[in-house]
C-alpha cells in the first residue's frame, strides 16, 4: 500500500500527463491551400486578358470579376473556386481554349491570437504556417508568469469549440514533438 502511495505522489510531481490524441488534429501542409478573407488572387484567362485580374477577397468572401460578377472564393480551394470560374465563364466564352489559372499572390487570412502569459499577446499573421513554439516565439515568448502549459481553443464546424492542452515544456524539450501543433487560422492560445 505505502509503496502504491508513494508511486502515485512521484506520478503527481511530474506534472499531469495529458491523454489527448494530437494525431487527430488537422495538419493544413498536407491539404490544399484553402483561401480566406483579406487574400489577393491572380485570376488568368488564357486568351482573354479582359477577363483576367488581380481579386481582393472580401471581408464577405466574395471576389467580382468581369463578366460574372461576384463569386464566392473565401473557404475554398483555388481548384475549387477555378472550377466555378470556369464554369461561369462557359456561359459567355464559347472557345474551348480558354483556360483559367488562380494564383494566390498574398496570403493575408492566416491568422491567430495569442495570449495569456506571453510577453507580447496579441493577434498574430504568418505567410506560412507556424507550429505552437513558432507562434509562442513570435509573441516573444512565455513571461515568467507562465507555468508551461498553454490551451489552443479551436473553433470545429461539428463539436464547437474545442480545447487542446499543451504542455510547453514537453515541446521544448523534443520529449513530446506530437504537441507542437501547426496552428490553424482562427485559432486562439491561451498561456497560463
Amino acid at each position: 500500500m505505502r509503496a502504491l502511495l508513494i508511486g502515485l505522489v512521484l506520478v503527481a510531481a511530474c506534472g499531469p500527463a495529458t491523454n489527448y490524441d494530437y494525431s487527430k488534429e488537422p495538419d493544413p501542409r498536407k491539404h490544399d491551400f484553402v483561401i480566406g478573407p483579406s487574400d489577393v488572387l491572380r485570376i488568368t484567362v488564357w486568351k482573354n486578358p479582359e477577363l483576367s485580374t488581380d481579386a481582393h477577397v472580401r471581408p464577405d468572401g466574395t471576389i467580382t470579376m468581369p463578366l460574372i460578377g461576384d463569386v464566392q472564393a473565401a473557404y475554398r480551394t483555388p481548384k475549387d473556386l477555378k472550377a466555378e470560374i470556369t464554369r461561369k465563364l462557359s456561359s459567355y466564352i464559347r472557345d474551348e481554349g480558354s483556360v483559367v489559372s488562380i494564383a494566390v499572390t498574398e496570403v493575408n487570412s492566416y491568422r491567430f491570437t495569442i495570449s495569456g502569459n506571453v510577453e507580447r499577446a496579441g493577434v498574430f499573421s504568418a505567410k506560412y504556417y507556424v507550429t505552437i513554439a513558432e507562434a509562442v516565439a513570435m509573441a516573444g515568448g512565455l513571461n515568467k508568469f507562465s507555468n508551461g502549459r498553454l490551451v489552443i481553443v479551436r473553433s470545429d464546424v461539428q463539436a464547437g469549440l474545442r480545447r487542446i492542452p499543451i504542455d510547453f515544456e514537453r515541446i521544448s524539450s523534443s520529449e513530446h514533438p506530437e504537441e507542437n501543433l501547426v496552428i490553424l487560422s482562427g485559432d486562439t492560445v491561451f498561456a497560463q
